[in-house]
């Protein structure tokens, strides 16, 4: 008999959820409708739907933080000002446009002006910086960029090599701009106080959006190394909004978001703010995630919802019990890649109801929402997908005898298949190559077409998936999608090393899979000084992509066809007794340089005593 897992979904577990969902399902009706914007001459997207919001409830909150505190009418008619503005410097439909801005109101305001205007916010990711940060602004062409005022010496040591005009290059000050503008350095244009006196009435563009425009250009890892800018379309922000707000989180003026994701990623832009947007509730942000402050945060902001992904949650369940764990006003989460082992201990040490876990890939055009509230599950799809068997060497789907793929069974893992059609389009890449590689054709019949995510599910019954892991050149950790072709080019540039191969392995108690290279060293051993190794790469790459383990090789294997062997590499690991006596290092939190492991060390790492 066949093992099935234990979190499969059974009929008696379905008939227990008939109550919730026969409550549901006028929303759900109602969300689909919504969602579900095909007409090509309807007004639709970001900047309308922030419009409808502001006419449900103009006085309630809609961006906090810290001491802010705008209500919806503030906010739209800010963005309105500064899309007047843009509008005038003849800035319009289609016109892309750089943000590099962390996480703040500003950054938010700034958004949704674009997106009045019809313009497309380029989300530059804001560790991102040298090499990596040129290719992202020079790969979408912009012809602004807006940059705050704490990024402007990133910006400022890449702006030979990006040709925007000065007088395109606005600033925003780190500071409450709502009611102190600030002063813009030489060289830069101060978008705040330049829009101060503009009108504040919605811009008729706001209605000349529709379902087909692009609204962001979000970036992903790519393989090739370097990102790709996945495009987002106010269609896909109608979808997702709604989906999220209304059908699974069924957000009200009361509800309170609260956010701390990048917001330059799609779950905190798009499904955190568009569900708050979707409810007309209010969106409490913070500019960087703190485990300390998170709980006074929320009881602060009196929020009801948070925005999530899994290291997040883990890093609040390694925090002292408290009294105050279950004090706050939260009832619902949303977000991903919260894992089995950790799901039942923060839904019972913090009291959250519902723990809305989703799939979705922001390049993609499939998602999944647990909206019936069982465990250890991403959800449902409305959307029309499959899990095929894959080669656990390449990553490559295989194919039958027939040419077709094979479809595996309940309880099995598989790559994740999700259909093209009308109702699932696929937006792709700014680049269309990339966009036809990730595109699978004759799948299960001649004709029909399929969008490659990449990542393993498994089936556990009733429509109900479970995430399992990432396949080919890119892994997740601390909520970022890092690309190993990316650390290995830069490990590259180290006079060092000769060659580098970088992976993603997975520590105890961890979320995600924690960056890991192997290396050969261009001499010897003996010439590598790791501290400097360190500092070099710490340079060079965002922290959450720094190799926390050095695996040092004389020599490299590979295939027969060239290819290094990732496969085994990941499955040793950093244990020194399954690395055939190659030597390992690893950065301990805290430190300045690569240690030796030992089977001490490696206990202690195992045992949680090292905290990633």
């Amino acid at each position: 008999m066949r093992h099935v897992p234990s979190d499969t979904i059974t009929w008696g577990m379905m008939l227990r959820k008939l109550p919730m969902i026969a409550k549901a399902l006028p929303r759900v009706v109602k969300g689909m409708k919504v969602a579900n914007v095909t007409d090509p001459t309807q007004s639709c997207g970001l900047g309308w739907t922030f419009e409808q919001a502001t006419l449900r409830n103009p006085d309630g909150p809609a961006l906090m933080q810290g001491e802010v505190l705008l209500t919806y009418a503030q906010v739209n008619q800010w963005a309105n000002r500064i899309a007047h503005y843009l509008s005038g410097q003849g800035i319009g439909k289609g016109d892309v446009v750089a943000v590099f801005i962390e996480n703040r109101p500003e950054l938010l305001v700034t958004i949704l002006a674009l997106a009045k205007v019809g313009a497309v916010s380029a989300l530059l990711n804001t560790s991102q910086t040298r090499d990596t940060l040129i290719h992202s602004v020079n790969l979408v062409a912009p012809v602004a960029l807006i940059v705050g005022e704490e990024l402007v010496p990133a910006f400022a040591a890449v702006r030979e090599q990006v040709s925007i005009a000065p007088q395109r290059t606005w600033f925003v000050a780190d500071q409450d701009t709502y009611s102190h503008p600030g002063i813009a350095p030489e060289g830069y244009v101060n978008l705040i106080s330049a829009s101060a006196d503009a009108p504040s009435d919605n811009p008729p563009s706001s209605r000349q959006v529709f379902c087909d425009d692009p609204c962001f250009y979000i970036y992903t890892s790519g393989t090739t190394g370097l990102p790709k800018a996945g495009v987002f379309k106010h269609g896909r922000w109608m979808r997702s909004s709604a989906s999220f707000g209304m059908i699974a989180l069924d957000m009200r003026p009361d509800d309170v978001v609260y956010c701390t994701l990048p917001l330059y990623h799609a779950t905190g832009l798009c499904v955190c703010w568009g569900s708050a947007i979707n409810g007309a509730s209010g969106f409490a942000i913070r500019r960087k995630f703190s485990a300390s402050q998170f709980w006074s945060d929320v009881r602060r902001y009196r929020a009801t919802t948070l925005g999530y992904v899994g290291e997040l949650c883990r890093y609040l369940v390694d925090q002292p019990v408290s009294a105050d764990d279950n004090r706050h006003d939260v009832r619902k989460m949303i977000g991903n890649g919260l894992r089995p082992g950790a799901w039942a201990e923060f839904k019972t040490r913090f009291g959250v109801d519902h723990i809305c876990e989703l799939y979705a890939a922001s390049d993609g055009n499939i998602g999944f929402t647990n909206i019936l509230n069982f465990d250890n599950t991403v959800g449902f799809s409305l959307m029309a997908w499959e899990l095929v068997a894959y080669d656990h060497d390449s990553g490559e789907p295989l194919r039958s005898d027939d040419g077709f793929m094979r479809k595996v069974g309940k309880g099995e893992q598989g790559l994740l298949l999700a259909r093209i059609d009308e109702k699932a389009p696929l937006d792709g890449y700014t680049d269309p190559q990339k966009t036809a590689r990730v595109v699978l054709h004759d799948v299960f019949n001649k004709g029909d077409r399929f969008f490659n995510t990449g990542d393993l599910l498994r089936n556990i019954g009733f429509g109900h998936a479970q995430f399992v892991d990432r396949l080919g050149d890119t892994y997740r950790w601390k909520g970022e999608n890092v690309s190993t072709t990316e650390v290995e080019n830069l490990l590259l540039q180290h006079p060092q090393i000769s060659e580098a191969v970088a992976y993603g392995v997975e520590i105890c108690d961890t979320n995600g899979r924690a960056g890991m290279a192997a290396i050969t060293p261009a001499e010897s051993l003996a010439t590598l000084d790791f501290a400097e190794l360190l500092s070099f790469v710490r340079q060079r790459m965002p922290a959450y992509a720094v190799p926390l383990f050095l695996r040092v090789k004389v020599k490299m294997e590979t295939t027969g066809t060239f290819k290094y062997q990732k496969t085994r590499l990941k499955k040793e690991g950093f244990d020194p007794g399954q690395t055939g006596g190659d030597p390992i290092f690893a950065w301990l939190p805290g430190s300045e340089t690569y240690v030796q492991l030992n089977e001490q060390l490696l206990t202690e790492i195992q045992q949680g005593q090292y905290r990633y």
